[in-house]
């Protein structure tokens, strides 16, 4: 088996883990100081993963800024973006050169390449940019740490192939209900037996939300 970096997942809820409301709108769940909690754990990763999707939903700069002031070592920023969809004017590339790992079929264009678009073609499985691949191009890049920030479904992806060492889970004090968009898409277990199992390391309060940091057993 290839060598893979030490992978932490994040996660930032409501309490019922739902991310965003069946509208979309999920700026911003979790408080100020939870936030300034996640751009610390950012700036300690080598990488930060995040979709698509979230790119195109959220338009992140995913940069890590500690103290509302850009930390002097940035991680890598990667989307997994089959199709390349990722647009050359999104504040992702505006905030520097990213890595786009993408499915073998879609042609990066000019426009995309010379707004900082690495792209990088890691292999396809079910149809998406394998992220298991793309993590061993990460370690085969000196990134011995890295962080995903994405939505349910890359979340439930990396949970699935046991990706994930670590959790991040923020939760704000709100239920958003059962037609809000949920943190995990399904696992598509059949008992319970193969469900992922973490041990809680941290529970804090985290100005009006609770910090939860579990590793996998």
């Amino acid at each position: 088996m290839s060598a893979r970096p030490r992978v932490t997942l994040k996660l930032a809820t409501s309490l019922d883990a739902r991310i965003a409301l069946a509208s979309g709108a999920s700026k911003w769940i979790t408080g100020p100081e939870a936030r300034a909690r996640v751009h610390a754990l950012r700036a300690a990763h080598d990488a930060i993963v995040t979709g698509v999707g979230t790119v195109l939903a959220d338009d992140p700069l995913l940069t890590a800024r500690p103290d509302g002031r850009a930390a002097t070592t940035q991680p890598l920023r990667a989307v997994l973006d089959t199709h390349l969809r990722t647009p050359p004017g999104c504040a992702l590339l505006k905030a520097g050169p990213a890595v786009l790992f993408h499915g073998g079929e879609a042609a990066p264009s000019a426009e995309l390449l010379a707004a900082g678009g690495q792209c990088v073609a890691p292999g396809e499985r079910d149809g998406r940019a394998d992220i298991c691949k793309a993590l061993e191009w990460l370690a085969e890049h000196s990134c011995s740490t890295v962080m995903i920030e994405a939505g349910g479904q890359i979340a439930a992806s990396v949970l699935a192939e046991g990706l994930a060492d670590r959790i991040e889970w923020f939760r704000a004090p709100c239920l958003l209900g059962g037609d809000a968009v949920a943190a995990i898409a399904g696992l598509g277990l059949e008992t319970l037996e193969r469900a992922p199992i973490f041990r809680r390391t941290r529970l804090a309060e985290c100005g009006a939300d609770i910090w939860e940091s579990w590793e996998r057993v």
